[in-house]
This record gives C-alpha cells, structure tokens and sequence, in this order.
C-alpha cells in the first residue's frame, strides 16, 4: 500500500492550497501519494523556472537602460560639441563680414580695379573667395551633420524612455516574481521533513539518471581538461562563492542569480561578458559541447534561462534558484541547450 504524504495539519494543507493550488483541494494535498509528490516536483520547478525567466527579463531590461543611457550621453555630447563648432564658424564668419565693411564693403572685382598692385590683389580675391566658399561649405556640413547628430539623439532618448517604462514595468512584474518564489517556498516548507527528503531524493535521482545518460556517450573522453588562463581565473572566482545564497537580480558580493554569478566570474578574469543569461547565450562564442573546457559556459532550457560554469570533471559551479546556494552539481542535471565561450 502506497504510504500518505505526510504534512502538517491544516497548515500545511491551506499552505499547500496557497502555493498555486498544487493539487485541487486541500483534502488531495493532505492525501497524497508518491505520484503526488512528483506532481509537487513539477510545480515547484514551474514556479521557479517562471521566476527565473522573469529575473532574467528585469536584468536585460536593465542592462538595456544602462547601456541605452550611455548612449544618448555620447550623442548629447556630440551635440554640444557640433553646436560649440556651429557658433565658432558663426563667429569668424560674422567678424570677416564686419572687416569686409570696415574695408569699405567694396567687391572684390572693384577692389582688384582700384589696387596698386593688381596681381597681389588677384591673389588676395582668389584667397577670400576661396576662404568664404570653403567656410560656407564647412557650415553647411556643420548644420547637416547637427541634424543628424540631434535626430539620432531625439531617437536615442525616445528610445531610452521606452525602456524606462519597459523596465518600471517590469519592476511591478517584481511582485508576481516575488509571489512566484513565496509561493514554491511555502509549497516546499508545506511538507513534512521526511518528504522534503524524498523530494531532494527524488531530484538527486533523476540529475544522476540525467549524468550517467550524458557520460554514456563518452562526452567526458571529448571535452577539453585544461583551462586557460582567464578560464582557471572565472573558476576560482565561482568556487568561492559556494555557499552563498540564490538570489534574484544578484550579482555579488554576498548573493547571486545564475547570471550574476557567471558575470562576475569573467569579470574577475578580467573579461566582461553580457549581464543574462539569454545574451551570454546570443552573443558570446559559440562551441560544440563536446569541445568545451573549464571556464566555459553552459547555457540550458530552450529558451536560455539559466546559466552555469563548467570546472571539469563533468561538474559545473552555478546559482541554481531560489531557496539554493551556490553549489557543484552534475553538468547534465538539466536540459543543456549549448555551450559559450567567453574568452573565445
């Protein structure tokens, strides 16, 4: 006979209800089975898997800003600079109006007549001529090129707005990430201390069914076992980081999400790669699985949500979700989409 999942009370059962309603009423909670168990299991990874996706949105929404921001700097800067030029040429050419009306505001032709020495004049005419063209060319260059500096600059700014509010929007996606993530702890401390030791069995069990699958292939045979450099750098980084705890948009000292943790990693190798999973995995150098080597990065799930560093061994260090800590575990544990190299 199937023994009960076990919880505590009418407590637990209404915590149960509460994360999402697991099951349809809290009666089927508090009677569990092992099958339910697992359907424990997939929620719990749902409401996480949702709140990493979401944390990895806010982050690139962020980076976005950041970068945007700095942008319209350089063009608001370029502006001035142009403008600054634009008064300058201004300037000169208004004083050689005025020094053209001191001399008598006479034309050129009129001057060359008069002159005492007609073929210094002529050499004198052919020079203001040519400097007045050029100085008429230069402003309308100037001009053009102030156009289109404060255009792509107005495009720039509009742009930056739209990520602000992208991104104010996505803070009050905070809330449902919040909720997302209360909502698994709540489910996980719903159950009794028995059966969140079968729970953490059951997951160890398939991330080790998982492995021994991906090391049947002899994958370990083909991957690389040196580091470079910069490489043995990032893995150093991370390991002293174990230990530390998962949280959302973290990115150091004291907490990590996936990202962060890989981010920093490099970044104390001295390479700086992209904030998110999902652009590590979009612009970073891309290589097969079985050619990578410490320090490279595992990107996992279709749509590259999640993050870890390879070390070696067929382990990687990462940042799994909330509730977890920085830890070693098998590379395989989770569906594996590709591998990126940063120092490529």
């Amino acid at each position: 006979m199937k023994r009960p999942l076990r919880t505590h009370g009418y407590r637990a059962a209404a915590a149960v209800a509460l994360a999402c309603t697991i099951t349809s009423t809290t009666q089927q909670a508090a009677q569990a089975d092992p099958q339910t168990l697992t359907e424990v299991q997939a929620r719990l990874r749902s409401l996480y898997r949702d709140a990493e996706v979401a944390t990895d949105e806010y982050n690139a929404t962020d980076e976005k800003v950041i970068r945007q921001k700095k942008r319209v700097g350089v063009l608001d800067d370029q502006v001035h600079v142009t403008e600054a030029k634009l008064a300058r040429l201004n300037s000169l050419a208004g004083a050689a109006a005025a020094a053209q009306y001191r001399g008598g505001g006479l034309p050129a032709e009129l001057q060359f007549a008069l002159a005492s020495e007609p073929g210094q004049a002529l050499d004198n005419v052919g020079l203001a001529l040519q400097t007045q063209r050029n100085t008429r060319n230069l402003l309308t260059d100037l001009t053009a090129t102030r156009k289109e500096v404060r255009s792509r600059k107005d495009a720039a700014a509009a742009l930056l707005g739209r990520l602000r509010a992208s991104r104010r929007a996505m803070a009050t996606e905070r809330k449902t990430i919040e909720q997302h993530i209360a909502a698994a702890k709540t489910l996980e401390s719903s159950l009794a201390a028995k059966e969140r030791q079968r729970l953490a069995a059951l997951e160890k069990k398939e991330a080790d069914k998982a492995q021994a699958k991906w090391e049947s292939t002899g994958i370990l045979k083909k991957v690389g076992t040196g580091a470079t450099t910069a490489g043995k750098k990032a893995i150093a980084y991370a390991t002293r980081q174990i230990g530390k705890p998962y949280v959302w948009g973290a990115e150091g000292p004291n907490s990590f999400d996936c990202s962060g943790l890989t981010s920093q990693a490099w970044l104390a190798a001295g390479v700086t790669i992209p904030r998110t999973a999902e652009e590590q995995w979009a612009h970073l150098t891309r290589v097969p699985v079985d050619d990578m080597r410490p320090g490279d990065l595992i990107i996992y799930f279709s749509d590259a949500s999640h993050v870890a560093i390879y070390i070696g061994n067929g382990n990687i260090i990462s940042a799994p979700r909330p509730g977890r800590y920085v830890y070693v575990s098998p590379a395989a544990s989770m569906q594996i989409l590709g591998v990126v190299r940063p120092d490529a």
